[in-house]
């Protein structure tokens, strides 16, 4: 690939709108899911594969069975995705976002990997 192209290529990524959402992994072996709200989706399940294939989440119930399974079994779901052209705060943003998610799908114990927030309230 010549260097016009590849320039081409890099500005082009660069302009590409970029989202921030909610993201599932399912077992469909067990059905647990584990949720996460993420900055930017783009490539993101090659990122958890690369770390799940790593043993970066090690004793954890999800590497626990990512490692059983060898990965497959495993699907990504984006749930919910925006521009990030408004937010002023990602950080918040992507906390309350967790917060709704996590109240919605209740991804904790039998149903998901996740791990109950130590001030969870269920209301």
């Amino acid at each position: 690939m010549d260097s016009n192209r590849k320039e081409e290529l890099r500005q082009a990524y660069k302009l590409a709108t970029t989202y921030y959402g909610v993201i599932q992994i399912e077992n469909t072996r067990n059905h647990k899911i584990w949720l996460d709200t993420v900055p930017n989706i783009h490539n993101r399940w090659a990122f958890y594969q690369l770390n799940l294939n790593k043993d970066f989440y090690r004793n954890t119930p999800l590497q626990a069975d990512w490692d059983a399974q060898n990965g497959e079994d495993f699907v990504y779901t984006v749930l919910w995705k925006e521009e990030t052209v408004d937010v002023v705060n990602m950080r918040q943003t992507l906390k309350d976002l967790k917060v709704k998610w996590f109240k919605k799908l209740q991804p904790f114990d039998d149903r998901g990997y996740n791990r109950r927030p130590k001030d969870w309230e269920e209301n």
